[in-house]
């Protein structure tokens, strides 16, 4: 985790504490847990202050060895790729008119101040929300209300009615909402929401630098 989230997090010492109780006991007596341990709080290792987009997602993929911390990412090597990536990779090539990318890897929007946080940071084996009510949520409100509070420029892209229902926390934030990319709703208004587009249009309009969606390949 970065020194900057640090502040944000210190009143939920309990909170957390009761996570590791819960997930070091889910590695001993349970099934186990995704993300590796090592990635849990992969989301939350850029600076905060340089955070300029938030894209919201529910929980890590249940497959092993897809998920790397952050929403919708996977490992480089991870084929195919989750439905709802794809349908995610089809609307950024449309609406950017950049090449397909080659993998799941979205490390390099972080790098320019995207933030991929899923609203719970684990889950069980392929076991989808499965580790729902544990304390996550707690950890996500605060993470929104702290950089929503910050006033700088800020844009949230909130796909589906998971992630909307968080918008209460954000209410100084542009947000840019449609259904979720999965391919049971991409196809009701997902496809053709432009939300990268429109996310650098409200970048410029508050004085930021836009993002270059663009994934780069592999080698």
């Amino acid at each position: 985790m970065h020194n900057s989230w640090k502040d944000t997090f210190a009143p939920l010492k309990d909170t957390i504490n009761h996570l590791n109780d819960f997930l070091a006991d889910q590695a001993t007596n349970g099934p186990g847990f995704l993300p590796h341990h090592t990635n849990i709080w992969r989301a939350y290792t850029t600076d905060k202050n340089t955070i300029k987009v938030l894209i919201l997602g529910q929980d890590p993929y249940p497959t092993p060895g897809h998920g790397i911390g952050l929403a919708f990412a996977t490992t480089k090597d991870t084929q195919p790729l989750p439905k709802s990536l794809k349908n995610i990779y089809t609307e950024l090539v449309n609406d950017q008119h950049i090449p397909m990318p080659q993998h799941g890897d979205l490390t390099a929007w972080t790098h320019q101040g995207v933030a991929l946080i899923n609203t719970v940071l684990t889950v069980a084996p392929k076991t989808p929300n499965s580790h729902k009510n544990q304390g996550w949520e707690t950890i996500t409100q605060h993470a929104l209300s702290a950089l929503d509070n910050r006033g700088t420029p800020l844009v949230a892209i909130l796909w589906g009615a998971h992630a909307q229902k968080l918008r209460k926390y954000l209410p100084n934030t542009h947000t840019i909402t449609s259904p979720h990319p999965s391919p049971l709703s991409a196809h009701r208004g997902f496809f053709g929401s432009q939300p990268f587009s429109a996310t650098n249009q409200a970048l410029i309009h508050q004085g930021a630098q836009p993002i270059n969606w663009t994934i780069p390949p592999t080698h």
